[in-house]
């Protein structure tokens, strides 16, 4: 499988660059459309989604490299090649939600309202960020035989990259990136339809995609291989469990408050 996607001389353009850059593109433009039927300033959300790519960047990437330290003490400045892999979506996530708390406060805006405009954009992108991984050969299962992978009906070129050489040997791979991939999908799928129900309150489509993406990054963690470690625990799965317990608090919290007041 071949990272690169263009090769212009001594500039190497690759698909995990390409992957990102489209992800955020049509997540700027999901997240206008949203803003503009409420009335939202578009050049104040224009200015929170340019410093917003960055910081989640940053964030996915020295999360990434906080737990896989081992792999760059010796050449720190590795660190900066984010074109080769290597990035987070929970540090992503984190950094992204702790910035738009202070850009929201300072512009005087509704947080969980931004929240759960650009909870859609998010997992959208996630799902087409996935596919960066695919190119990468990162982000796979555990050793299966490829009539596994024909049972699927995936496209071949799919059976073909996942034939991944891991510790000197290749084999056939589960495709996790494919499962997480259609499982975001889902989820963006599911937001839509609900979305403009008068029934949901701000913050419970930020809670929604909490629970579901957190249940399904749970599962899903248990197969991968590449999975980020603190001590014997699976990071990922740690932080999905906390992603469920706010997603299902910010659910109720709306009738929670509501029952306060109304005391």
């Amino acid at each position: 499988m071949n990272p690169v996607f263009i090769n212009l001389g001594p500039l190497e353009i690759r698909w995990y660059s390409v992957l990102i850059l489209t992800a955020f593109i049509i997540g700027y433009f999901l997240v206008v459309n949203r803003c503009k039927k409420k009335n939202i300033p578009i050049d104040v959300i224009t200015d929170l989604c340019f410093y917003l790519v960055i910081v989640c960047i940053l964030g996915a990437r020295l999360y990434y490299c906080l737990f896989e330290f081992d792999s760059y003490k010796d050449n720190l400045l590795d660190i900066l090649k984010i074109w080769e892999g290597g990035l987070a979506i929970h540090g992503g996530i984190i950094a992204g939600i702790i910035f738009i708390y202070f850009y929201t406060k300072k512009k005087k805006l509704k947080l969980l309202e931004i929240l759960d405009i650009i909870a859609p954009a998010l997992v959208l992108g996630q799902a087409i960020g996935r596919w960066g991984n695919f190119f990468n050969q990162e982000a796979f299962g555990p050793i299966v035989d490829i009539s596994f992978l024909k049972m699927l009906h995936l496209p071949r070129f799919i059976i073909d990259g996942m034939y991944i050489k891991v510790n000197g040997t290749y084999s056939y791979h589960h495709p996790t990136f494919l499962y997480e991939s259609l499982g975001c999908l889902l989820i963006f799928i599911i937001i839509m339809i609900i979305r403009n129900s008068k029934k949901i309150k701000d913050g419970q489509i930020l809670g929604i995609y909490l629970i579901l993406y957190g249940i399904i990054r749970f599962f899903i963690e248990s197969l991968r291989q590449d999975s980020l470690m603190l001590l014997n625990l699976k990071v990922a799965k740690l932080v999905s469990l906390i992603m469920i317990f706010i997603g299902l608090f910010l659910i109720i919290r709306p009738y929670i408050f509501n029952k306060t007041k109304n005391k």
